[in-house]
């Protein structure tokens, strides 16, 4: 697919959720924006930011649709206290779920 053709579908279909590392940090900040399809629901773009920003089999930075904002070589996956902001709401990881914050 052509890059123009390409970027109008992401403009259309998609959108960029921030993901918030707070758990184990001194004070919080945007490890990266997750690209997630506009037609979820917000709990469902934060479980797939969360999965985006997991490492299973490779660091989670090499995540198709991830863009890793991060200063050093490797960052922490995403764990429960962490946030994910989704256009001016933002929702805590839960034990269980997310909450609106």
């Amino acid at each position: 697919m052509n890059e123009a053709l390409m970027k109008n579908y992401e403009a259309t279909f998609m959108e960029k959720v921030a993901v918030i590392h707070a758990a184990f940090d001194e004070k919080p900040h945007t490890v990266a924006f997750v690209e997630v399809d506009k037609k979820l629901s917000d709990i469902e773009k934060c479980e797939e930011a969360f999965m985006k920003t997991n490492t299973i089999d490779s660091a989670w930075w090499d995540n198709e649709g991830v863009t890793p904002m991060f200063p050093d070589a490797t960052c922490r996956s995403t764990a429960t206290n962490d946030f994910v902001l989704i256009g001016n709401t933002k929702y805590k990881c839960s034990r269980i779920g997310w909450e609106k914050v």
